[in-house]
C-alpha cells in the first residue's frame, strides 16, 4: 500500500485572501459615495415635503394680506420652527419661507426657500445641494 506524501489543503492561501480583501476595498469605494449621495437628496427631499407643507396656508395669508411678511409666524402656518429634526423653518421678508439644514444634517448650512411670485411659488436652493424633484 502507497501512502502519499501530499498534504491536504485545509483553509485559504495568502494570495487568495489578498484577492478577497482586495475585491472588498473595490466594491466599498464604489458603494459609499454612492450612499452618501443617496442620503443627502433624501434629507433635501425632507426638507423639500416640510417646506412645501406650509405652501397652501402662506398663500391663504398671502391672498388675504397681499404680502407674506416676516412678522408672520409659523403657528399662524399651523407649524413650528423644529417641523422636521435635520433643520429649521422661517418666514423671511418678501414672501419667503425658509427651510435651513441643520448639524443633524449632512448638508449643513445650506437653504431651501420658498419664494411667492407673480407665477406662483417657486423653489430657490443652495449651490450645495443636490437637485431633487420639486426643486432644481
Amino acid at each position: 500500500m502507497k501512502h502519499s506524501n501530499k498534504k491536504i489543503q485545509k483553509g485559504f492561501t495568502l494570495i487568495e485572501l489578498m484577492i478577497v480583501v482586495a475585491i472588498i476595498g473595490v466594491l466599498a469605494a464604489i458603494a459609499i459615495p454612492a450612499y452618501s449621495d443617496y442620503v443627502k437628496k433624501s434629507e433635501v427631499s425632507s426638507g423639500l415635503a416640510t417646506i412645501k407643507a406650509l405652501v397652501t396656508p402662506a398663500e391663504m395669508i398671502y391672498q388675504e394680506n397681499g404680502v407674506l411678511a416676516a412678522a408672520t409666524t409659523l403657528a399662524t402656518l399651523g407649524t413650528k420652527d423644529v417641523a422636521n429634526n435635520l433643520g429649521t423653518l422661517s418666514v423671511l421678508a418678501d414672501n419667503k419661507i425658509q427651510f435651513k439644514f441643520g448639524t443633524d444634517s449632512s448638508i449643513n448650512n445650506e437653504t431651501l426657500i420658498f419664494e411667492r411670485k407673480s407665477t406662483g411659488w417657486e423653489c430657490a436652493k443652495s449651490a450645495n445641494i443636490p437637485a431633487v424633484d420639486g426643486c432644481s
